[in-house]
């Protein structure tokens, strides 16, 4: 029987893993889709926010601060890219400008560092491409972004490797509790048995939670569409530019991206389907109208893909993060700045099941420290060398536009946890993400799946299901 099982495979879910790994808990990731990281963690703003935009007193605020202070450190141990590049909100108005005050205000109270207010001429010497009508910003230094989907990734990597056990393909349908033990039901039949869950489910948390007997909040997914531009479009800005925030969230922002790309986005719609991830004409229009009020310059020419995410809104208001019945935790409505707060919820979720009883002490053996997915574009010419000496297949370029090679696609594919499809080697190496989406390098990355899984390859598939990448042979 395991300790724990983990419900939800995104990034909350991967960071308590992680935590309650490294506390000799005996843990088990369930997640309902074909790979981790396929909710609100593969698409979203990628932005480690500094903590002012949250109200003072509530879990927004407390666990923003708290995880931006920790990210550098996860980031470093989990060799994840993260860069600390700032945020301005910045402001049209007077109106704006006293917003921007109050937000200054809130954000010193919640104990957020380097905050400071900027007028135009400020703003023009260190950004001199905002747009023409913005006035004001107010500036944080602490601000930052990294890669959502690699974090997550890594942090169930991480867990993996120090003995955490993942199940893919597990639709969660009941939950029983019976003598301190619970049993966890999937779709397709199959059963694990902990002492205590925690419900990490995204959207799907509040029916988690009623599984559980817990109906005392809902989520509504709220959906954000973007714009990802080519790196040629990344220099535009180097902060993280947001507008005055409403009470639908933070607005479209315009960002650079840890890997160099332009990132735009999201509106913001809230929907009655939780799997409605569609893009629309316009949503689109709304993204690049505000974009350019924001930020002059961009080149929405080197436009290369648009993609739409979901956020988990709690009805509560607030992170909603409890105990509502024995030994079963929530950790729930874990919208923006979800991304942020993870590795702080993640020291509170341990905190909460040690207040339940359940023991838990910091093992002497836990290696917190795992080999970046990128580690090849970051050795210098003469490693890159003595390593293509070693592993010829380093030397073999699959995708032109990232420059990826063979063998960075051959290590995703053996290390935990491993992809099954194309678009779980895209997240992993970035092969596929280029100016060409995939068009050079997609029949290469089905060969290598195929051969490593011992699979025909009309079997590969884009994003598991039927998404089949081949139907047939017109040669053999």
């Amino acid at each position: 029987m395991l300790d724990g099982i983990i419900i939800g495979g995104g990034v909350i879910g991967g960071m308590v893993a992680r935590e309650l790994t490294a506390y000799g808990a005996k843990v088990a990731i369930v997640e309902k889709a074909h790979d981790v990281a396929m909710g609100a963690t593969r698409a979203n703003s990628a932005i480690v926010h500094a903590g002012f935009d949250a109200k003072e007193g509530t879990l927004k605020a407390r666990f923003n601060v708290r995880g931006s202070e920790m990210m550098r450190d996860v980031c470093r141990e989990l060799g994840v890219k993260y860069k600390n590049n700032g945020s301005l909100v910045v402001g049209f108005s007077e109106e704006d400008r006293q917003t921007l005050a109050e937000l200054k205000a809130r954000g010193e109270k919640n104990g957020v560092k380097e905050l400071s207010l900027l007028d135009r001429e400020a703003l023009l010497k260190i950004e001199p491409n905002v747009g023409d009508g913005v006035t004001c910003a107010l500036r944080a230094g602490t601000g930052a972004i990294v890669c959502p989907y690699e974090l997550c990734i890594a942090a169930i990597g991480n867990a993996m490797d120090n003995g955490a056990e993942l199940f893919l393909g597990f639709e969660v349908t009941a939950i029983e509790e019976k003598n301190g033990v619970y049993t966890v039901t999937a779709k397709d039949g199959r059963t694990l048995e902990a002492s205590f869950i925690v419900n990490c489910a995204g959207v799907y948390s509040d029916k988690i939670a009623a599984m559980a007997g817990d109906t005392s909040f809902s989520v509504i997914p709220r959906r954000g569409e973007y714009m990802l531009l080519d790196k040629a479009a990344g220099g535009v800005i180097t902060h993280t530019v947001f507008r005055c925030p409403s009470k639908m969230g933070k607005g479209i922002l315009v960002s650079p991206t840890v890997d160099g790309n332009l990132l735009l986005g999201p509106t913001a719609e809230n929907i009655e389907d939780k799997t409605d991830v569609k893009t629309t004409a316009e949503g689109l229009a709304k993204v690049r109208l505000q974009a350019n009020e924001q930020v002059k310059s961009i080149d929405f020419s080197k436009s290369i893909t648009s993609f739409a995410g979901l956020r988990s809104v709690g009805s509560t208001g607030d992170f909603i993060i409890n105990v509502p019945r024995a030994r079963f935790v929530n950790a729930a409505g874990i919208e923006s700045p979800g991304l942020s707060s993870a590795p702080a919820i993640a020291e509170y979720v341990r905190e909460l099941l040690m207040g339940e009883g359940i023991a838990l002490k910091k093992r002497t053996d836990f290696n917190p420290c795992r080999r970046p997915m990128h580690e090849f574009q970051m050795m210098t010419n003469d490693e890159k060398s003595a390593l293509i000496e070693k592993d010829p297949t380093y030397a073999h370029v699959i995708c032109r536009c990232e420059t990826i090679s063979e063998g960075e696609i051959l290590a995703a594919l053996r290390a935990n946890p491993k992809p099954s499809d194309v678009d779980g080697v895209k997240r992993r190496t970035r092969s596929g993400m280029g100016r060409c989406q995939g068009g050079f390098c997609t029949p290469y990355i089905v060969e290598l799946i195929a051969k490593e899984l011992g699979i025909d390859e009309t079997e590969v598939t884009k994003f598991g299901g039927a998404s089949k990448m081949n139907v047939g042979y017109t040669k053999k």
